[in-house]
């Protein structure tokens, strides 16, 4: 049994606009154990977005491999990828994505229909997950009814309920205050202590600081790679 989690080896991804082939990643090496807290950073246009979208299953390489948790991944369809994204991975996406009509525990129980799991079961592990974020007393309300680092603390817990492989969030304090923002950080960490592996995208040095590895990318290609 190893323990890494994420293996990606000479991962390519060539767009085509009309006549014009766009190498969004060119050739990057990656390998995550399971436990670590690392940052992906990278100006605009260097392939941090699209290297986020092959890690969390939503994009398929043009080329190299991606074993993720001993799963092979750069080959599979879209349904098969699908299934992966719902059993090993959970999102944290900067604009929350929750569905404005539904509870905070339906919302966070959600992946777990997808998964298959009976009622009484996801009701009761949703409410754990909310109770672990501090949203105990925020079950029943809706989007609207939440402040924008509550709403942040809904799609964490919706993250964590399927007990995912990865955690991936993308620039999860992009739409916050800086109150907010340290206190979701805070609660990134304490994820990560809890034992979770957590990926964070951002473009703010001092969020990346937060983790414990600094993953630079620049023109598609992965320029440093350091403790942080």
């Amino acid at each position: 049994m190893t323990d890494t989690v994420i293996d990606i080896q000479a991962i390519g991804k060539t767009y085509r606009i009309g006549e014009v082939e766009v190498h969004a990643l060119r050739s990057v090496d990656l390998n995550i154990k399971k436990g670590e807290y690392v940052a992906l950073m990278g100006p605009s246009g260097s392939g941090k977005s699209t290297l986020m979208n092959v890690l969390g299953c939503l994009d398929t390489p043009s080329r190299g491999t991606y074993v993720l948790n001993g799963t092979q991944v750069s080959k599979m369809t879209d349904n098969e990828l699908a299934e992966i994204r719902n059993k090993e991975i959970g999102f944290i996406f900067q604009t929350f994505n929750l569905l404005a009509r539904n509870t905070a525990i339906d919302n966070v129980a959600l992946p777990l229909v997808y998964a298959g799991v009976n009622k009484k079961e996801r009701i009761s592990r949703a409410e754990k997950t909310l109770t672990d974020v501090g949203l105990g007393d925020r079950m029943e309300h809706k989007p609207n009814e939440l402040s924008g680092g509550q709403r942040q603390r809904v799609a964490i817990a919706r993250a964590l309920v399927n007990n995912p492989s990865i955690i991936l969030a993308d620039e999860p304090t992009g739409n916050l205050d800086t109150k907010t923002s340290h206190e979701i950080m805070d609660l990134l960490e304490q994820i990560h202590e809890n034992g979770n592996t957590v990926i964070i995208v951002t473009h703010e040095e001092d969020i990346a600081k937060r983790a414990k590895r600094i993953v630079r990318l620049r023109d598609g290609v992965v320029e440093s790679d350091t403790l942080a």
